[in-house]
């Protein structure tokens, strides 16, 4: 059905104008997105195509992050234009689950770590890597991305994640990265980088209070899991 054969009551910007965004399903909202269809499909159907590109079953829009630019434009109807306002809209919402502002807040335990950050990596399908500097009262200086990596590891060296703590003069750090497997239990080269890093960061003067590793399902403690093997 074409939008015009639509009651008005039922067209997606009519909808939001009289109803609120809340009202909108996720096809009419991306409808309105992509804001015209084609002589055959409306927009709504297209943004049906588009929802369909998920295939494996989530119940969340957070694949559509993950969608390039050439699984946009398979669909009839998607042009480059389209394509990048769609991925465009996905970047902003990653970036509105990032906290507005980190100045003044306290680590106190992993999971302050864990609600600091979980929203924004956990669904990554990439290895991201975080150094959180602090300074003697835990409180968080700057929160740096250190290194991205493929879908199962990325590569790291201790100096990498120490260098802006030196440069900021901060006395402690706590390193984070996600498992885009969605499991948060630290591999083997987890451990193994994370008594580098103390070692290295000990030569620095630089106090490391935690590695956590975050997953879809999770966060790790790998200094909590270690002191429990001890």
């Amino acid at each position: 059905m074409k939008m015009k054969e639509l009651p008005i009551s039922e067209r997606p910007y009519e909808k939001l104008e009289m109803y609120g965004a809340s009202a909108l399903s996720n096809a009419e909202l991306i409808a309105i997105i992509i804001k015209c269809g084609t002589k055959e499909e409306s927009s709504v159907s297209i943004a049906q195509k588009i929802l369909s590109l998920e295939k494996n079953g989530e119940s969340n829009l957070r694949f559509l992050q993950n969608v390039s630019i050439e699984e946009f434009m398979s669909i009839k109807g998607i042009g480059k234009v389209k394509a990048l306002q769609l991925m465009a809209i996905c970047e902003l919402t990653k970036r509105m689950s990032r906290p507005l502002n980190t100045n003044q807040i306290q680590i106190s335990s992993p999971k302050d770590v864990a609600d600091l950050l979980m929203e924004e990596i956990k669904y990554e399908k990439r290895e991201i890597v975080k150094a959180i500097i602090l300074n003697s009262k835990n409180i968080i200086i700057k929160i740096v991305d250190v290194c991205y990596g493929g879908t199962n590891s990325a590569i790291l060296k201790p100096k990498d994640v120490l260098q802006e703590a030196i440069k900021q003069g901060a006395p402690k750090i706590i390193l984070v990265h996600n498992h885009p497997s969605g499991d948060p239990t630290p591999s083997k080269s987890d451990f193994d980088f994370t008594d580098r890093l103390l070692q290295a960061s000990n030569i620095m003067g630089i106090e490391m209070l935690d590695h956590i590793v975050i997953g879809e399902y999770g966060f790790k403690s790998i200094f909590y899991l270690k002191s429990k093997n001890n």
